[in-house]
Parts: C-alpha cells; structure tokens; sequence
C-alpha cells in the first residue's frame, strides 16, 4: 500500500480499526518512545483546556500536542462523563486528530475511546516493566471497566502473573469480569469482597475506578509493591489516600500536569502529607537515565498516570502508519487544498 495518502484525503479509524491495530506489545513501545521525546525535550504539551458541563455532569477535554521526533501535531477531544459506568456508553468518548507538521494538513481522524483505552494501559504496562520489581506478579486490579481489561493486557505483558485478583464497587461487576477475562491469562481470576482484600500481599496493583474517594489505602501496602494509580484524571477525585501516596516513591507521567489536575497528589499536598519535591520523577526521565527509579526491592512504587496528549497523538502515529501499511479505514476526501481557481 502507499505510504501517504493524497492531499486532500483523510483517513478514519473507527473503534474496530483501533483494536485490530494497536496491539498492547507494540503500542507500549510507541509509549516508551513518546515519554523518552518528552523528557528530552521534544515535546509541545499545553495542559489541557477542560470545558465543565452544568453541576459537573460531565466535561469536554481538549488535549494538544506536537513531536518533533514523530513531526506530527494533533488534539484529542474527547467527552468524560463518569456516570456512564453500568450504561452501554463508555465514560470516555471523541475523537484524535492527527496533522502532519509541513503544511498543516489533516491525516487521519481516529476513534479516541479505544486508543485512551489502550494507551493509557501501555503506559501503566511501560511503568511497571521500569519500576516494579523483576519477580513481581501478583496483582490487584480495582476496578472492572475498560481499564480493568486493558490494564490486565499491559501487565500480562510487562510480567509473568501467578495470581489475579479483583475487587469493584460492585461485585456483580467482578464477577462478570472475572468470568470475561477467565481466557485472557493463564491463571485463574479471583473475586474479592474487598479492595483490602484484593491487594493485600499484592506486588502490583492496578487503580482503575472512578471513585471520587481514595479506594487504596496506605496501612494495606507490602512492602516492595508496584502501584499503577490510573483511574482519577482530575483534581477533585482521589483513589489513593494521604497515607498511601506517602509510602511510596512517587513517579508521573508529566510533572506540571501533575501539580495541576491530579487530585491524588494535589489533595494529599493539602493535607500537608506531601510537597511538589515528593515527585522523583517523570517516567519518561526514569527511561532515560536522567532520574533514579526504584531503589531497592522494598520500595513501594507509584506511578500515577493522568494520560497526558502525546501518548494519544504517538498512538495516533502509529496507527497512521499501520492503516496505510494494510489498507485499513476509510478514506474521505475532506479537502484543504487550495484550488487552482
């Protein structure tokens, strides 16, 4: 197939495009690259503008970004409505847009609930190849939505599991994801009355709800565990407690995105229990060598994950890349060429 399309064309990647392409393995590289470009400094990333619906209902996120390692630019806009947990609808729901950076011209158009639902997975998938300790391999998963499910891909990829065990608000939720994902690895999926229950003796857990209140609480740590914090992207929702996020060495996808809309970090900084200093690093600096990671085998490990644009706009790239390798999507004549009248 040809390796760019016509200008003028526009390719579009709906849901089922999105999952045949970007498979776990290869978009945790494409994370990898993309954190390693940031803390090198070849990123542009606005913090992103966040449109609130009336009460809070729900918000409308737009999320830029530009590589100069990819030489692509683009946007996720994307709804957030947490309510829709238990409804046919995802919480997350939009679009990426990707442009190529020479002449501004629109690419492509993507499903973005499936590349936020992989991507931010891959992530947590990159964190704990980085920080969790080599044996690790019994997990916790809070939570049993679409980051529950993807996130169960990214670990079974990052480490080698010997248990799995889950624990949601709902227990017929648990259940159902127990008995949905019984194939997907190769140990059994235990349900758990209790998050304490859930992670306690765990050395990876996995945060994956949308509690507004800390669902993970410090006194339940062993020693040595890896913590992947995903599910709380905004500055007044919190799923670890004070008492937690002391205990560990805290890593971050992005530092000034942190100190601005993680409300794990910014309501426990309140509380007086920690300081901008208690962020040791980003990922993409631990990557790189230029910040220490886990220091010993009994640290306690966070990498709190709030999905930052250049995750999407990487995934986005790659699966550019892939469509016009296979043929995949649909392509749309949108125009954005001048004419010769």
């Amino acid at each position: 197939m040809s390796n760019e399309l016509s200008p003028g064309t526009v390719l579009i990647l709906g849901h089922g495009d999105v999952r045949a392409l970007l498979t776990m393995p290869e978009c945790m590289q494409a994370m990898g690259d993309a954190l390693r470009s940031l803390a090198r400094g070849q990123v542009i990333l606005p913090l992103r503008p966040v449109m609130w619906l009336p009460d809070k209902f729900g918000a409308l996120g737009m999320m830029p970004a530009h590589s100069a390692a990819l030489d692509r630019f683009g946007v996720k806009v994307v709804s957030v409505f947490p309510s829709n947990h238990g409804t046919p609808y995802d919480a997350h729901q939009g679009t990426v847009m990707l442009f190529e950076a020479k002449h501004g011209r629109l690419l492509a158009l993507m499903d973005a609930t499936a590349i936020t639902a992989i991507r931010t997975a891959a992530v947590s998938g990159v964190a704990t190849e980085t920080l969790a300790n080599p044996e690790a391999g019994d997990l916790a998963i809070l939570g049993s939505g679409t980051q529950a499910h993807t996130h169960l891909q990214a670990m079974a990829q990052a480490r080698t599991l010997r248990r799995v065990r889950v624990w949601s608000r709902s227990a017929a939720n648990a259940r159902a994801f127990a008995e949905r994902e019984a194939n997907t690895v190769p140990v059994a999926i235990e349900v758990c009355d209790t998050a304490r229950a859930a992670v306690t003796g765990a050395d990876l857990i996995c945060t994956t709800t949308s509690s507004p209140e800390p669902v993970l609480l410090g006194e339940w740590l062993a020693p040595g565990v890896h913590i992947n914090a995903v599910g709380s992207s905004v500055a007044h929702a919190r799923e670890l407690d004070a008492a937690a996020m002391v205990r560990g060495r805290l890593y971050v996808d992005r530092r000034e995105s942190t100190l601005n809309e993680s409300g794990d970090f910014l309501m426990a900084k309140r509380e007086g229990a920690l300081t901008d200093a208690s962020i040791l690093g980003e990922l993409g600096e631990v990557l790189i060598g230029s910040r220490p990671g886990r220091a010993s085998a009994a640290d306690i490990t966070i990498f709190k994950s709030l999905g930052i644009a250049v995750e999407d706009l990487a995934s986005a790239a790659f699966l550019y890349r892939r469509a016009l390798e296979t043929g995949a999507g649909q392509r749309v004549e949108m125009g954005g060429v001048r004419s010769e009248e």
